[in-house]
């Protein structure tokens, strides 16, 4: 099995964690050109992340890292996000 895609392809496609639950579709990519990989998925486009006023905070809430891509079809399947214990959120 291949393991690629062409991004424009990625465009659009709904992320769904591997329990069910839907966060959103991707909007955007962010990519490591040094690395030549896709390293987050984003849920908003990324001139409106830019333009937010807490940039850093509205990334982490709306990108998914691709570490966590489990399975790219016509749905992009995602391992669930494993949060600290004492995480307040």
């Amino acid at each position: 099995m291949a393991n690629s895609i062409w991004l424009s392809e990625m465009y659009g496609k709904e992320i769904i964690t591997n329990s069910g639950r839907k966060l959103g579709k991707v909007e955007d990519l962010i990519v490591d050109f040094e690395k030549g990989s896709v390293s987050s998925v984003l849920l908003v486009n990324a001139d409106e992340l830019i333009r937010s006023e807490n940039t850093a905070r509205q990334l982490a809430k709306n990108s998914v890292k691709y570490e966590r891509v489990k399975n790219v079809d016509n749905t992009i399947i995602v391992s669930e996000e494993l949060r600290p214990a004492n995480s307040s959120n």
